[in-house]
């Protein structure tokens, strides 16, 4: 998910914010009991960016919350990835372009509404149509009829739905691709395709404020921005019914003191540590800290559309090999990050290790001679901008110093006060400088890697940030979206892979994993590849 996720972005994403909380509280709520059993936690989480609405939500705070409020047609197994059937009963195909979908008998929203086919296909029709703007939008464009949804800036919409959805009955609907992707039952497991009641389409902006979902969970008042969310236990779930009686949502901005209320039980989870935790949290916390690969992939990305200076990419392999992704993982993250090899994460069928061969291997000396045969950058200068609420600090200065040394050039830094600011100013295109970003998968699939990222349709409609375009890796997208089996579509989704190793539009620099601890006051906590938490699963321990 953008997040990330966003989400996509690190956080959504899926976008990896990284970000933690803002105050510390000197409240235990794992304390109280509720009347009907299962007591009440809290847990960290950052700001989301936008209002939570499943469609427009691509980062990873924002898709955090929707994780507990909502169920969709799949989601996935945390050990293995694989999408497993949730509200659906069955998905069938035999092409991989027209899908049969069937309903589980169950499942209402919190306000008692009953969940039904409509409910799938309006959702998808209010992400697909441009008018709504919905950062979900290009996850509609495999299916029929969406080029009339979003046919483009300073086009208007020529239909109000998706001519590829049929509604057969309140169980059954039929999704009609423009051709054969096989990824379609893994990708339905993304916010973008849970289902909205009819309340939503009433007033879109109040109930992101105070969605209605399907899941395990409910609101429990309104969002308080910057201070908390709360949510309770919905007793009429459709699934397996949640342990605890409710969970508040503290939103941090700083990753330093999210960690001081762990450490004090003032909250009783978070799944993002701060540097300065790296050496000590493992004794500390011993096997209530969680260290295990996630799916994100921390980046360097460039302006290559909005700045000339970094439209070569002589100049970005440049940057890329002047990087020594060894040092950045040991010495600042101590171990909690592995070195970046591909863009794809190690966790993905079809990742390949060293994919990236000698742009993501570190030689000073090369990476020197190249950027001055390339020409170097104007005023021998480079800015760096990062969001300042995710602990990213230490490591954004450790490579601006690494560019230094190695390529003989001036680095500035541009901190964001928020994840969802250095987003806002990249979407808008104003900000020009090189820029941290990551991200975390939507879906378990390699082309959640690409497309999102990196296509055009994904410049005004999605995650491009860099406004970057090439013909030949679209070309290829289409090809593998296409195969008739799951193994060529892999390897033609990794030839896509190859020509971004080539073009280098960001520079991968490390892998994430999963750096999440709870206290003595719960029990079977874990998290996803996504670093969601699973509360539906969370109990006290005593």
């Amino acid at each position: 998910m953008r997040g990330a996720t966003q989400t996509k972005w690190l956080v959504a994403a899926t976008a990896i914010a990284l970000a933690a909380t803002a105050c510390s509280t000197s409240s235990k709520s794992s304390d109280d009991k509720a009347a009907s059993g299962g007591g009440t936690i809290a847990v960290q989480l950052g700001e989301p960016q936008k209002g939570l609405v499943p469609q427009n939500t691509a980062e990873s705070e924002g898709n955090q919350v929707l994780f507990a409020l909502f169920a969709g047609l799949v989601d996935y197994d945390r050990k293995t990835n694989a999408p497993r059937l949730q509200v659906a009963e069955s998905i069938e195909t035999q092409d991989s372009k027209l899908w049969t979908i069937k309903l589980k008998d169950g499942y209402t929203f919190h306000n008692g509404e009953k969940v039904t086919a409509q409910s799938f296909v309006d959702a998808w029709n209010w992400g697909a149509n441009q008018d709504n703007a919905a950062e979900g939008m290009p996850f509609f464009d495999k299916i029929e009829g969406s080029e009339e949804l979003a046919p483009g800036k300073d086009k208007k919409p020529t239909a109000k739905e998706l001519k590829g959805l049929k509604v057969v009955d309140d169980k059954t609907f039929t999704v009609s691709l423009k051709a054969p992707f096989s990824q379609f039952k893994t990708m339905l497991g993304y916010s973008a395709f849970y289902p909205l009641p009819k309340a939503f389409f009433n007033d879109p902006k109040a109930f992101g404020e105070n969605p209605i979902g399907d899941g395990p969970f409910q609101m429990d008042g309104a969002w308080e921005h910057n201070k908390q969310i709360k949510i309770k236990r919905y007793d009429n779930y459709g699934g397996t019914k949640a342990h605890l009686q409710g969970v508040t949502f503290k939103i941090y901005d700083n990753l330093d003191t999210a960690y001081n209320d762990l450490r004090a039980d003032n909250i009783q989870a978070t799944n993002k540590l701060p540097i300065s935790a790296m050496s000590s949290v493992a004794s500390e916390f011993g096997d209530r800290y969680i260290n295990k690969p996630e799916s994100g992939v921390g980046y360097i990305g460039f302006p290559i559309a909005y700045n000339p200076a970094y439209q070569k990419p002589e100049i970005r392999k440049a940057i890329s090999m002047a990087i020594d992704r060894e040092q950045i993982t040991k010495t600042i993250f101590a171990g909690t990050r592995v070195p970046a090899s591909d863009f794809i994460s190690p966790l993905i069928n079809g990742y390949r290790k060293d994919a990236c061969g000698d742009a993501c291997k570190y030689d000073p000396a090369k990476a020197k001679d190249l950027f001055t045969q390339a020409g170097g950058l104007p005023n021998n200068t480079l800015e760096l901008g990062y969001n300042a609420d995710g602990g990213h600090k230490e490591w954004i200065e450790a490579v601006g110093n690494q560019l230094k040394k190695n390529l003989g050039i001036e680095v500035t830094f541009k901190p964001f006060e928020k994840f969802g600011k250095i987003l806002d100013s990249l979407q808008k295109k104003e900000y020009q400088g090189a820029f941290r970003m990551a991200w975390q998968m939507d879906y378990p699939s390699i082309e959640n890697y690409l497309r999102p990222i990196f296509s055009k349709v994904a410049i005004d409609s999605g995650s491009n940030y860099g406004g970057y375009v090439n013909d030949q890796f679209e070309t290829l997208l289409s090809q593998a979206d296409s195969a008739k089996t799951e193994d060529e579509g892999i390897k033609l989704y990794q030839q896509a892979d190859d020509v971004l190793i080539k073009d280098m539009p960001y520079i991968p620099v490390y892998s994430y994993q999963a750096s999440a601890a709870y206290t003595k006051k719960i029990k079977n906590f874990d998290t996803d590849a996504q670093s969601r938490y699973n509360l539906a699963e969370v109990e006290l321990a005593g």
